[in-house]
């Protein structure tokens, strides 16, 4: 199944368009940077996944050897059961990912950014897949078959990339039933009414038969109630986990370290976080975080963007066919790749000597792989 991997070009310019629209309508809806690191996010999430997605495939397979029933897979029924399926099992994912500090600490990346716009789809965590496929384990036992879950889940994902955006106001009636940006706009802002709302996938009526369902009423302020404050992508995917092991060894008592890693991302052993009051909402919204590059910068960025979009779209489709140490070496430079992005965006000390580093090592993998493998 590659539904992702043909989707990357029809991303990049669907992004494109949004970004041609805004700028016509003399809307700020990008930030460079933030832009950069949340498809840095996506590729690193997508380079992993080649090794984390098979981890959740044989889980998901291992669950249905033990199955109740026998679905075919020709079946327009199997389809429904498992798109359905597949959108209420990913609510209550999403539901524990925001109400979990420990799941939370995985999901957060997807919420980091203080933009709104389809890159921000792109922006997901490195090892989402092995938390959310125990929610799926369900359609394995009823017999829903591993080609049928993975597609369904990928068409799933694909739907969610179009409600990423300010372009689209509410739908009217389309949003009763269905998830859209107005609904998607709620759950990624930070204002007080809006916190731990809209968990849809696809189907909003999820949130409305569950009580988490929030109009859109108010303008959002998008991001974390505690910035991130970095362009690095790997310090995206690891911040959060670094702040809930802290959490957790702060507390006295093994209650208070279970409820730092397993209650709310709010809770404290003093009392919940309060969330933001107006005053600082708006400096939030005054204030993003976005140091400023050269342009020159941002052109080499741009150019080993495009370099590495086009990389990861043949690693995810011809992986299978690489010696694992290509490919395990292909992904580690993929990541270290997107790291010394952000280096170079916030112009940092040690940036260009690990971009050097980097580029030799391309170099280095290159002229291995054609001399051993092609």
């Amino acid at each position: 199944m590659h539904a992702i991997a043909y989707s990357i070009p029809v991303f990049g310019l669907l992004i494109a368009i949004e970004l041609w629209l805004a700028q016509r309508q003399g809307r700020k809806l990008f930030r460079f940077g933030d832009a950069v690191t949340d498809i840095s996010c996506g590729i690193g999430q997508q380079a992993l996944g080649i090794f984390v997605a098979a981890a959740t495939v044989l889980i998901y397979i291992w669950f249905y050897e033990l199955r109740f029933f026998g679905l075919p897979a020709d079946s327009v029924w199997t389809w429904v059961l498992a798109m359905v399926g597949v959108d209420f099992a990913y609510y209550w994912w999403h539901r524990l990912s925001h109400e979990s500090n420990l799941f939370w600490a995985i999901h957060v990346v997807h919420h980091q950014s203080e933009d709104y716009n389809l890159a921000v789809a792109l922006r997901q965590a490195y090892i989402s897949a092995p938390s959310a496929v125990w929610f799926y384990v369900p359609l394995a036992l009823l017999g829903v078959p591993p080609e049928v879950w993975l597609l369904s889940k990928s068409l799933n994902l694909l739907y969610q990339f179009w409600i990423h955006t300010e372009l689209i106001d509410k739908m009217g009636w389309f949003g009763k039933v269905f998830n859209t940006p107005a609904h998607h706009r709620v759950h990624h802002a930070i204002n007080p009414q809006y916190l731990d709302r809209n968990y849809a996938g696809i189907l909003i009526i999820w949130d409305r038969m569950f009580g988490t369902f929030e109009p859109e009423v108010e303008r959002p302020v998008y991001g974390t109630t505690k910035p991130l404050g970095s362009y690095n992508a790997v310090w995206a995917n690891l911040d959060q986990v670094v702040a809930v092991g802290r959490k957790a060894l702060r507390v006295k008592g093994v209650g208070h370290k279970l409820r730092a890693l397993f209650s709310h991302p709010a809770w404290g052993p003093n009392g919940n976080e309060q969330p933001l009051d107006k005053v600082q909402l708006q400096q939030r919204a005054d204030n993003k975080y976005d140091p400023r590059a050269p342009r020159w910068i941002q052109a080499y960025v741009v150019v080993w963007l495009a370099l590495v979009s086009a990389a990861i779209f043949g690693l995810l489709l011809v992986h299978m066919q690489m010696p694992w140490w290509a490919s395990a070496s292909a992904v580690f430079l993929i990541v270290a790749t997107t790291a010394c992005w952000g280096g170079l965006l916030e112009r940092r000390s040690w940036a260009w000597a690990a971009e050097g580093s980097r580029l030799a090592a391309c170099g280095a993998w290159a002229a291995m792989y054609f001399l051993y493998v092609v």
